[in-house]
């Protein structure tokens, strides 16, 4: 059986929380809530409180519940991060800040184990460097 969990990239904090990925947004026009992804690479959907209406094609800021660190990724800011815990191995998790988009990543040492997503080619740019360049990142 496979044991997955996801935590913060900063405190390290578990997010996982009854089956839900918990985190927390705020959209461009600076409204904030929380948003309940799905745990599995590649399933998009999602649970938010009707008053926080998630607006296709608009960018989201993505932060901890726990320690309130910005999620975004520093050197990819297209795209969010968590670590992602699978069997004991430790991934990076990534995925599209920008609503309706589907793209998420699945890395291990600079490496895409598993990718998934419509949209997925658009941020191939970011992993599919040289291997001389990764060390870079």
């Amino acid at each position: 059986m496979s044991t997955t969990d996801y935590l913060c990239t900063y405190c390290r904090s578990h997010l996982l929380v009854g089956g839900n990925i918990i985190v927390g947004a705020k959209g461009p026009k600076g409204k904030m809530g929380i948003i309940l992804l799905h745990p599995e690479l590649g399933n998009y959907d999602i649970v938010t409180h009707p008053e926080f209406n998630i607006e296709e094609g608009e960018s989201y800021s993505f932060y901890c519940p726990v320690c309130h660190s910005k999620l975004n990724d520093k050197e990819k800011d297209e795209l969010a991060k968590l670590y992602m815990v699978e069997n004991g191995d430790e991934y990076e998790f990534y995925f599209s800040r920008l609503a309706g988009e589907k793209a998420s990543f699945k890395v291990k040492d600079k490496e895409v184990e598993e990718d998934a997503g419509f949209h997925k080619d658009r941020y191939a740019r970011y992993f599919d460097l040289p291997k001389e360049y990764k060390k870079y990142l």
